[in-house]
């Protein structure tokens, strides 16, 4: 089992800055990749960036050039770097890591994007 807990949700202005974070603890040399989703009222989760063990990365088109994934191994804890937020960034963002067989998630961390 892998547990995953985020942090650094919260309410900032439009064009702010937030940094995500997901701490990883269990069995997490089971994963392969580490992902970031978010999930706004009313709409479907939705992909937004995502890392793998190499580091290579992608992104959804609505956050390239704003958002960047990084990981730091040697705390098992995986960022997600938000730049020039606008208000439609407003959702629970859900840190998953995926292993073969099995895909895990946190318990989300709201961010709310005001005007």
């Amino acid at each position: 089992q892998v547990q995953l807990v985020e942090s650094g949700g919260g309410l900032v202005q439009a064009g702010g800055s937030l940094r995500l974070s997901c701490a990883a603890s269990g069995s997490i040399s089971s994963i392969n990749s580490m992902e970031w989703y978010r999930q706004a009222p009313g709409k479907q989760r939705e992909l937004v960036a995502t890392i793998s063990t190499g580091g290579s990365t992608n992104y959804a088109d609505s956050v390239k050039g704003r958002f960047t994934i990084s990981r730091d191994n040697a705390k098992n804890t995986v960022y997600l770097q938000m730049n020039n937020l606008k208000l439609e960034d407003t959702a629970v963002y859900y840190c998953s890591g995926s292993s073969f067989i099995n895909k895990y998630w946190g318990q989300g961390t709201q961010v709310t994007v005001s005007s």
